[in-house]
């Protein structure tokens, strides 16, 4: 079997993230309908979605970015309805969003066995995740998985196409047997096709909509595009392309 290079997304492709986010979200929609109670869920949903999507656009994916995202949400909607923002209120609603940074994050059920599998199998495993250094090391670190990649962690603030190939340019990769693997069309897949490697797309079950986007494949792309249903299905796939 020919050894593989496989660079794996972290959030929502092997640990849960999404939900957590959903779950601050929800109780965020509660606590501002408490307080301006004439506004629907609908339209709250949608500004702090309108306005996450920006500060994402502006500032990446630190940390920092999602609690002052559901603080200036709040702040629209006093400034719109004539009301002094709160200072008690600013301080509840930013909790909600530190309160996903300090969640003990869960691996996906089939992580261990799919890294497991990969790794006796002799395939090189990297890891490029989105977001800054402190929570995304916390979170590598809560589930031992140096144990698979050791240093082959790459953490970016902004995870795009020009982050993608400062990583496969390190490595030195070869292309043809090289694979991104994740549950982002806009930061894990189409940078991959963007820089002609293979791209496997394992959709999350709860998706941001930040990640959601029409992929851009042009005719001559040389790499493989493919979407598998689970993360578990992920080594037979990868052994059947090997074997070929």
């Amino acid at each position: 079997m020919e050894s593989q290079t496989l660079i794996f997304d972290l959030d929502d492709t092997l640990v849960h993230c999404n939900k957590y986010f959903k779950n601050a979200v929800d109780e965020f929609v509660e606590q501002i309908q408490e307080w301006f109670d004439h506004l629907s869920k609908e339209e709250i949903r949608k500004r702090q979605i309108e306005i996450d999507i920006k500060s994402v656009k502006e500032h990446g994916l630190h940390s920092s970015r999602f609690p002052k995202s559901l603080a200036t949400t709040y702040m629209s909607f006093c400034t719109e309805c004539d009301r002094n923002n709160e200072k008690e209120k600013l301080q509840i609603v930013k909790n909600i969003g530190k309160s996903v940074f300090e969640i003990e994050v869960q691996p996906f059920p089939d992580m261990y066995d799919v890294l497991n599998t990969l790794k006796d199998e002799g395939h090189s495993m990297y890891l490029f995740t989105g977001g800054d250094e402190p929570n995304q090391n916390r979170k590598i670190m809560q589930l031992e998985l140096e144990e698979y990649f050791k240093d082959n962690v790459y953490i970016f603030e902004h995870k795009n196409a020009d982050a993608l190939r400062k990583v496969i340019e390190e490595i030195k990769i070869t292309p043809k047997s090289t694979w991104m693997i994740g549950n982002s069309l806009r930061t894990d897949i189409q940078p991959a096709i963007d820089l002609e490697i293979n791209a496997i797309h394992i959709p999350s079950d709860i998706e941001w909509a930040y990640n959601k986007k029409n992929l851009e494949i042009e005719t001559e792309f040389k790499g493989k595009f493919i979407e598998l249903k689970s993360l578990k299905d992920l080594p037979n796939y990868i052994r059947e392309h090997a074997n070929r």
